[in-house]
Protein backbone atom coordinates (compact mmCIF):
# COMPACT_ATOMS: atom_id res chain seq x y z
CA UNK A 1 0.00 0.00 0.00
CA UNK A 2 2.89 2.45 1.03
CA UNK A 3 5.99 2.12 -1.51
CA UNK A 4 8.94 3.91 0.12
CA UNK A 5 10.17 5.48 -3.45
CA UNK A 6 6.89 7.11 -4.35
CA UNK A 7 7.67 10.56 -2.39
CA UNK A 8 9.66 11.54 -5.49
CA UNK A 9 6.64 11.07 -8.35
CA UNK A 10 4.11 12.52 -5.75
CA UNK A 11 6.67 15.83 -5.79
CA UNK A 12 6.83 16.24 -9.32
CA UNK A 13 2.79 15.52 -9.91
CA UNK A 14 2.40 18.43 -7.26
CA UNK A 15 4.17 20.79 -8.61
CA UNK A 16 3.20 20.34 -12.15
CA UNK A 17 -0.52 19.61 -11.93
CA UNK A 18 -1.47 21.98 -8.80
CA UNK A 19 -3.63 25.17 -10.26
CA UNK A 20 -3.87 27.92 -7.06
CA UNK A 21 -5.84 30.50 -7.64
CA UNK A 22 -6.80 34.42 -5.98
CA UNK A 23 -10.58 34.92 -6.81
CA UNK A 24 -12.01 37.88 -7.99
CA UNK A 25 -13.18 39.87 -4.43
CA UNK A 26 -10.04 38.70 -3.19
CA UNK A 27 -6.92 40.85 -1.71
CA UNK A 28 -3.93 39.71 -0.35
CA UNK A 29 -1.31 42.44 1.21
CA UNK A 30 2.23 40.52 1.18
CA UNK A 31 4.33 38.40 -0.74
CA UNK A 32 2.83 35.54 -2.55
CA UNK A 33 5.37 32.63 -3.19
CA UNK A 34 4.36 29.50 -5.35
CA UNK A 35 6.18 26.33 -6.74
CA UNK A 36 3.43 25.24 -9.35
CA UNK A 37 0.35 26.88 -11.85
CA UNK A 38 -0.83 30.11 -10.37
CA UNK A 39 -4.03 32.52 -11.35
CA UNK A 40 -4.86 36.00 -10.34
CA UNK A 41 -8.23 37.43 -10.28
CA UNK A 42 -8.19 38.98 -7.03
CA UNK A 43 -5.94 41.78 -5.98
CA UNK A 44 -2.24 41.49 -4.14
CA UNK A 45 -0.19 44.18 -2.77
CA UNK A 46 3.40 42.34 -2.71
CA UNK A 47 6.02 40.51 -4.72
CA UNK A 48 4.73 37.49 -6.85
CA UNK A 49 7.06 34.01 -7.05
CA UNK A 50 5.88 31.35 -9.49
CA UNK A 51 7.97 28.28 -10.12
CA UNK A 52 5.77 27.86 -12.94
CA UNK A 53 3.35 29.52 -15.24
CA UNK A 54 1.36 32.72 -13.66
CA UNK A 55 -2.02 33.72 -15.28
CA UNK A 56 -3.46 36.99 -14.16
CA UNK A 57 -6.80 37.29 -15.34
CA UNK A 58 -8.49 40.56 -16.52
CA UNK A 59 -9.96 42.07 -13.43
CA UNK A 60 -6.66 40.45 -11.65
CA UNK A 61 -4.36 43.43 -10.11
CA UNK A 62 -0.95 43.04 -8.53
CA UNK A 63 0.82 46.29 -6.99
CA UNK A 64 4.50 44.40 -6.76
CA UNK A 65 7.63 42.42 -8.72
CA UNK A 66 6.85 39.14 -10.31
CA UNK A 67 8.81 36.48 -11.20
CA UNK A 68 7.66 33.07 -12.98
CA UNK A 69 8.52 30.27 -15.52
CA UNK A 70 6.29 31.93 -18.01
CA UNK A 71 3.36 34.19 -17.93
CA UNK A 72 -0.27 35.26 -19.12
CA UNK A 73 -1.34 39.20 -18.43
CA UNK A 74 -4.77 40.13 -19.03
CA UNK A 75 -5.10 42.87 -15.81
CA UNK A 76 -2.95 45.47 -13.96
CA UNK A 77 0.53 45.31 -13.29
CA UNK A 78 2.42 47.90 -11.17
CA UNK A 79 5.79 46.78 -10.69
CA UNK A 80 8.74 44.88 -12.47
CA UNK A 81 8.40 41.39 -14.43
CA UNK A 82 10.97 38.90 -14.54
CA UNK A 83 9.52 35.90 -16.91
CA UNK A 84 12.17 33.14 -17.68
CA UNK A 85 10.32 31.68 -20.46
CA UNK A 86 7.49 33.68 -22.77
CA UNK A 87 5.27 36.32 -21.42
CA UNK A 88 2.06 36.95 -23.42
CA UNK A 89 0.11 40.45 -22.93
CA UNK A 90 -3.43 40.08 -23.83
CA UNK A 91 -5.24 42.79 -24.88
CA UNK A 92 -6.89 44.36 -21.76
CA UNK A 93 -3.14 43.83 -19.99
CA UNK A 94 -1.75 47.17 -18.51
CA UNK A 95 2.22 47.20 -17.46
CA UNK A 96 3.77 50.07 -15.48
CA UNK A 97 7.24 48.53 -14.95
CA UNK A 98 10.08 47.09 -16.87
CA UNK A 99 10.01 43.88 -18.40
CA UNK A 100 12.94 40.99 -18.45
CA UNK A 101 11.90 38.42 -20.51
CA UNK A 102 13.10 35.28 -23.52
CA UNK A 103 10.04 35.86 -25.34
CA UNK A 104 6.82 38.76 -25.87
CA UNK A 105 3.87 38.28 -27.65
CA UNK A 106 1.77 41.79 -26.91
CA UNK A 107 -1.40 41.48 -28.43
CA UNK A 108 -2.50 44.68 -30.07
CA UNK A 109 -4.53 47.06 -27.59
CA UNK A 110 -2.08 46.02 -24.60
CA UNK A 111 -0.49 49.11 -22.51
CA UNK A 112 3.22 48.74 -21.49
CA UNK A 113 5.23 52.00 -19.70
CA UNK A 114 8.44 50.66 -18.91
CA UNK A 115 12.19 49.61 -20.31
CA UNK A 116 12.35 45.79 -21.83
CA UNK A 117 14.97 43.59 -21.67
CA UNK A 118 14.74 40.43 -23.84
CA UNK A 119 16.93 36.93 -25.63
CA UNK A 120 19.05 37.11 -22.33
CA UNK A 121 19.44 34.20 -19.87
CA UNK A 122 17.13 35.37 -17.01
CA UNK A 123 17.20 33.04 -13.94
CA UNK A 124 14.24 32.96 -11.93
CA UNK A 125 15.77 31.27 -8.51
CA UNK A 126 14.08 29.42 -6.13
CA UNK A 127 14.38 32.83 -3.17
CA UNK A 128 16.02 35.85 -3.58
CA UNK A 129 15.70 37.93 -6.26
CA UNK A 130 15.93 37.40 -10.33
CA UNK A 131 18.80 37.68 -12.01
CA UNK A 132 19.37 39.45 -15.00
CA UNK A 133 19.84 42.95 -16.43
CA UNK A 134 18.35 45.96 -15.09
CA UNK A 135 16.41 44.89 -12.07
CA UNK A 136 14.84 47.20 -9.89
CA UNK A 137 12.12 47.60 -7.23
CA UNK A 138 9.33 50.09 -8.40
Amino acid sequence: MFQSGSGKNEKAAQSQGILNIIGQGTRITGDLVSNGDFRVDGAIEGNVKVGQRLVIGGTGKILGNIEADSATIAGHIKGNITVKNVLDLKPTAKIDGDIITNKMVIESGAQFNGRCTMNVAVSVPASGTAAGAGSTKP
